[in-house]
């Protein structure tokens, strides 16, 4: 029997990470009964390419008339928790993108609900499923390098990928959590999923280097903008058929503009961003994220009691082929280096979104490596950067347990 689902949040993550695929790949085990979105062009959008599904601007409407067995949370990040709350009391068991939710308040109103009500939560950390982050998985638990001891992470985003959070309501830390928290959640999980622990103590610094309010020449958004000839941060949006048609051809039901300067005054998130976070069994990871280099890609290096592991990626730039193979390097107690090829997949992130959805929609998918995430491993990903920001605003060390209850943390 197909199970029923209800959409809150028609974005562009959602349509093409799980608004198209319930209908067209998942149609045999799943079917799409409902649309919410405060603009309703957006939802009319996202149901014409989805044969005709029924549209809501009324959450509660949306679940009394379709009564969905499973809600799916893809709303701007500070209303995750509403929309888990409201579905989780009215029967449904809920999954949410990533972040869980953006603060430590929020997340303890989550995890009470989930308690109370007895149903279920799934949290999308795709970078488990992607095969590259799965074979490190794999091999720790091999104990190829024993006993993980540090973790050094390096992410960088480029300036087309890392500027485009500073276009979008991303660029509000009461909407975002900012990018340690709305990214680097996903960052923070891997390194809690690979080492499986969790984390003890956070500090870190943050700044606002590159973006916000450090150009003279600037407007509003990009679509109107004097200086659009000379700007190399100008985005089109009008020329990118999938924004257009979801964002601009939509803007006059709320308002909403998808490409906001990137210099603008009014950007609060930081751009550059370093963390130090102690494990409970007593690892170290050193972290830092910066939002505009000329390059895009990741490196983490992992030190154990009888060796080293170096796993990174980096993306292709102007053109260049995808590697079919990226490596993973092994250095043994005497120095010795072994390398591990990895094959590449093709789909979203890096292979990992298909792989999610069977994890999520199909029944009997075996998960050996527990990748398949609820809320305790949200908050434990998103607790990280909410102790970082504010470790940042107050100059201190954050412990986590300070962030929420003993229970829920335990």
């Amino acid at each position: 029997m197909k199970k029923k689902y209800a959409i809150v949040g028609a974005g562009g993550r959602c349509m093409y990470m799980f608004a198209l695929p319930l209908v067209e790949e998942l149609s045999d085990v799943a079917q799409l009964v409902g649309i919410c979105d405060v603009n309703e062009g957006r939802a009319k959008l996202m149901s014409e390419r989805c044969g005709g599904v029924a549209t809501y601007a009324d959450f509660e409407r949306m679940l009394d008339e379709t009564k969905p067995d499973t809600v799916i949370v893809t709303t701007i990040d500070s209303l995750h928790h509403d929309f888990i709350i409201r579905a989780l009391r009215a029967g449904c068991d809920v999954i949410t993108e990533k972040p869980m939710t953006i603060d430590a308040d929020k997340c303890r109103e989550i995890m009470k609900a989930e308690a109370e009500t007895g149903k279920h939560v799934a949290v999308t950390f795709n970078m488990r499923f992607m095969p590259y982050v799965a074979k490190v998985k794999q091999l720790l638990r091999q104990g190829v390098i024993g006993d993980v001891l540090h973790v050094n992470v390096e992410w960088f985003l480029d300036t087309r990928h890392g500027a485009d959070y500073f276009r979008r309501w991303h660029r509000h830390m009461e909407k975002s959590g900012g990018l340690l928290v709305h990214k680097s959640t996903h960052h923070f999980d891997m390194i809690n999923w690979w080492l499986d622990d969790q984390p003890e103590t956070v500090q870190a610094l943050g700044d606002l280097k590159f973006y916000g309010p450090n150009r003279e020449e600037r407007g509003e958004r990009c679509h109107t903008c004097a200086h659009s000839q000379s700007c190399s941060f100008y985005y089109n949006i009008a020329g990118n058929e999938r924004d257009r048609t979801l964002y601009l051809d939509n803007e006059s039901y709320d308002g909403y503009y998808r490409d906001r300067c990137v210099f603008s005054e009014e950007i609060d998130i930081y751009d550059t961003m370093a963390v130090q976070v102690r494990y409970e069994r007593g690892t170290t990871m050193s972290y830092s994220l910066s939002a505009y280099n000329p390059i895009e890609g990741w490196r983490a290096v992992l030190v154990g009691t009888k060796g080293r592991l170096i796993a990174e990626e980096f993306y292709p730039v102007n053109g260049e082929p995808m590697k079919p193979y990226s490596d993973i390097m092994l250095y043994n107690e005497l120095g010795e280096k072994t390398i591990v090829q990895c094959r590449l997949s093709s789909g979203g992130h890096g292979g990992g979104d298909p792989r999610l959805r069977d994890m999520l929609f199909r029944d009997g998918v075996s998960d050996p490596l527990g990748q398949q995430a609820g809320t305790h491993a949200g908050a434990m990903s998103l607790l990280i950067g909410a102790g970082a920001n504010l470790s940042i605003a107050e100059g201190r060390p954050v412990s986590i347990r300070e962030l929420v209850d003993y229970g829920i943390y335990a």
